[in-house]
């Protein structure tokens, strides 16, 4: 389970450090095997361990890929998707097509989402945290069942 935000530097190769206390699950259960990915509909990087990755490798696998959503799914996840291996300063070099897409810059942010996290650009992830909090604020957001009964 990855929860928070951790504010990390880029270095001149596209390199960061995974924080200390993500490291040790990471190469004890996935032997230092992450996927990342571009974020469907947000100017992010989806980072998966391994085994989280293959669940959604196996999910999109049992779809037809007739249906062009899932086509552009498809190969919007799996196309983009590149396996990396923490090196042994705990660092992931993250290629230049998926720091473009997600506009990253000298400081990023890596946010556990549970099974993942998100890469985000620091500056737009407080544009997005501010907007995020004002839509929430007016109460004009999306409809969402399953937070209907969700209670804190």
């Amino acid at each position: 389970m990855f929860r928070g935000a951790s504010s990390l530097a880029l270095d001149d190769k596209g390199r960061f450090a995974v924080p200390t206390k993500y490291r040790q699950p990471l190469l004890s259960e996935e032997q230092g095997t992450v996927i990342c990915t571009i974020a469907i509909n947000e100017p992010c990087l989806w980072l998966y361990p391994l085994t989280e990755w293959l669940e959604i490798e196996t999910k999109l696998s049992r779809i037809s890929n007739t249906n062009p959503r899932v086509r552009r799914w498809q190969r919007m996840l799996l196309g983009h998707a590149t396996e990396y291996q923490l090196d042994k300063n705990g660092r992931i070099l993250l290629a230049p097509s998926l720091r473009s897409h997600a506009q990253l810059g000298k400081k990023i942010m890596l946010v556990g989402l549970l099974n993942k996290f998100e890469i985000w650009d620091e500056e737009r992830w407080y544009q997005q945290m501010q907007a995020d909090t004002q839509i929430e604020h007016s109460g004009n957001f999306e409809e969402s069942p399953e937070l209907e009964n969700f209670s804190l």
